[in-house]
């Protein structure tokens, strides 16, 4: 492990006064700047320049030598980042002769790649990079941007940054380091992440470097196993950051919302940045409230007290939603009640072919069976959606695609194609062990809120596709493994707002203002969503926004509960729109 402070004669380190290194140097990374502290003679110098930082942007300061005293030269502005700093040796590192499948690395070389990088750090919670700059850096030799791209559908499903510290401020130490490491969640294929480690380590091998760098926080034991399978080594340096709203929980602590899930954190985040005050009432179950001024309002993530109880009543059963929304001339699928008429059952089930099963009362789609086709699977199915809830739907099976489009105060705000779990083989592992693994994967993506169950309707499924659990798929052959969409059981989800059908808005709309709720998912099944047609399915009056990033849905609820919080240049520009 190498020594930044060492001065002795080491041969595999030239001494930096003896080699021309750029003095102070420091480098643009887009979402803030580099500096590289072991370039700076005189730490209160660094502190000097870490007050350059520009808004909503994050500087990081490494290879900081006495820490301590650059914290004195400015003890209210900077902080010592609690992240540990990995080194991997490039000298003795060795490429992996095992094949990825499903993806490809690649550099970045359009605008399209830079839009989405920009979506999986907003998925990421990271800082997000003006398209522009990729653009203008992509033939760069200092900062290089790879993504993993999607063999079937050509998304954008990983990325990773990397710096040639060589050619960024002439490196004495040949180094070089990598930055943000992030994986989209929807991503099926297993590996991508280090494939993007590996690929970056390999370019920086090939052009010299002696090691490749990275930055980690602490508490991110996942990344960490990742880095230490692949020969990553801990390097005892530091590394400074400004104090700033985006490194607020860093300096500051965890706040009473950081217990809260994902689904009401992301309302409880976009509060506090407007100043609004956020207490939690039951963190387990997502209830905080909100207090701005003279008003206050009690929420359960996104279902807040300007839904009637009646509204929820609506939502809460199928049945009724389904008629509510048909009278408002909301087109829905057949449905009848499971009860003890099997000859009714079986004659439904003759008309269409396939039918879903569900509780007409539940939710996060446990106890719902899609594409029966048999009376003996339709029995087994009516069986399992009891556990949820006594009465029984049984429903026309529409084809297509599920969509969700998130409606707030009758407008739309987000809408996306959700699809059912699928695993992609490899040759080598069964389907349990893809699921497993791939189950693993989206826990830690969605903070626990997502996983495969391995359960009789996903064993179904995998039948279905002509498998057992226990089968080896062929190398790259996807296996649908779940037939509803829901995220809670592993589904994914893909934006589609700005390019959506508007009479598939105007029929969510519509669906929302019969329910008379100003919050809801409305849920439709759709050829495409960039066609109108479409069959309701059920409306949600708890959606999960943080499923919908980018988009503005924590700060859309927000405007709606404290309308007063809004800037004012915005409140203007929305009421002419409502005009329009």
């Amino acid at each position: 492990m190498t020594d930044l402070n060492r001065t002795d004669a080491d041969p595999a380190r030239v001494d930096p006064a003896a080699v021309l290194a750029r003095p102070n140097a420091a480098i643009d990374c887009g979402w803030g700047r580099l500096l590289f502290g072991q370039t700076f003679d005189d730490v209160t110098e660094l502190a000097e320049a870490m007050r350059g930082e520009r808004p909503d942007r994050r500087d990081i300061a490494v290879y900081v030598r006495d820490p301590h005293v650059a914290l004195a030269a400015a003890p209210q502005e900077i902080f010592l980042d609690p992240s540990h700093t990995y080194r991997l040796d490039l000298a003795s590192y060795e490429k992996s002769e095992r094949p990825y499948h499903g993806f490809t690395v690649r550099r970045l070389d359009s605008r399209a790649d830079a839009d989405a990088v920009n979506r999986i750090y907003a998925g990421r919670s990271m800082v997000p990079v003006p398209p522009e700059f990729f653009w203008a850096r992509r033939d760069s030799r200092a900062i290089i941007h790879l993504v993993a791209e999607d063999d079937a559908s050509g998304a954008i499903v990983g990325t990773v940054t990397g710096v040639d510290h060589a050619r960024a401020f002439n490196d004495p130490e040949r180094g070089s380091s990598l930055w943000c490491l992030a994986v989209d969640p929807q991503a099926t294929a297993p590996g991508v992440g280090e494939a993007l480690v590996r690929e970056l380590a390999e370019l920086f091998k090939a052009r010299g470097a002696a090691f490749m760098d990275l930055s980690v926080m602490h508490d991110n034991e996942h990344a960490i196993a990742l880095y230490e399978k692949l020969g990553f080594e801990r390097l005892h340096v530091f590394t400074l950051k400004r104090k700033n709203p985006i490194n607020e929980k860093l300096f500051a602590g965890p706040g009473p919302e950081e217990t809260l899930n994902p689904y009401a954190r992301i309302i409880t985040n976009e509060a506090r940045r407007r100043g609004i005050d956020v207490e939690v009432t039951d963190a387990e179950g997502g209830f905080f409230r909100l207090t701005y001024g003279g008003r206050s309002v009690h929420c359960r993530e996104a279902l807040c007290e300007l839904t009637t109880g009646v509204a929820v009543s609506i939502c809460d059963d199928k049945a009724v939603t389904r008629r509510i929304v048909a009278r408002a001339g909301v087109v829905v699928p057949e449905q009848i009640e499971a009860g003890g008429d099997e000859a009714a059952l079986a004659e439904f089930l003759r008309t269409h072919g396939a039918v879903v099963v569900k509780p007409a009362r539940g939710e996060q789609g446990r106890g719902v069976a899609v594409g029966v086709e048999t009376m003996d699977d339709l029995r087994a199915a009516i069986e399992v959606a009891k556990e949820q809830c006594e009465r029984v739907l049984i429903e026309q099976k529409v084809a297509g695609e599920d969509l969700r489009l998130v409606v707030i105060d009758y407008r739309l705000v987000a809408a996306a194609v959700r699809r059912p779990a699928r695993v992609v083989g490899d040759g080598e592992r069964t389907i349990r062990e893809l699921i497993e693994r791939q189950s693993r994967r989206r826990m830690a993506a969605t903070g626990g809120e997502s996983r495969i169950p391995l359960d009789g309707e996903t064993e179904r499924c995998v039948v279905k596709a002509g498998f057992s659990l226990d089968d080896v798929a062929p190398d790259g052959q996807e296996v649908v493994v779940r037939r509803t969409a829901n995220l809670h059981t592993g589904g994914t989800i893909h934006d589609v707002t700005a390019h959506v059908h508007p009479r598939l808005v105007e029929a969510a709309v519509k669906a929302a203002r019969a329910i008379d709720i100003p919050v809801v998912g409305i849920d439709f099944m759709v050829p495409s969503p960039y066609e109108p047609t479409y069959a309701f399915i059920e409306a949600n009056e708890r959606p999960g926004l943080a499923n919908h990033e980018p988009q503005p849905t924590a700060e859309r609820f927000v405007d709606l509960l404290f309308p007063l919080s809004i800037p004012a240049a915005v409140r203007q520009a929305h009421s002419y729109e409502r005009r329009d």
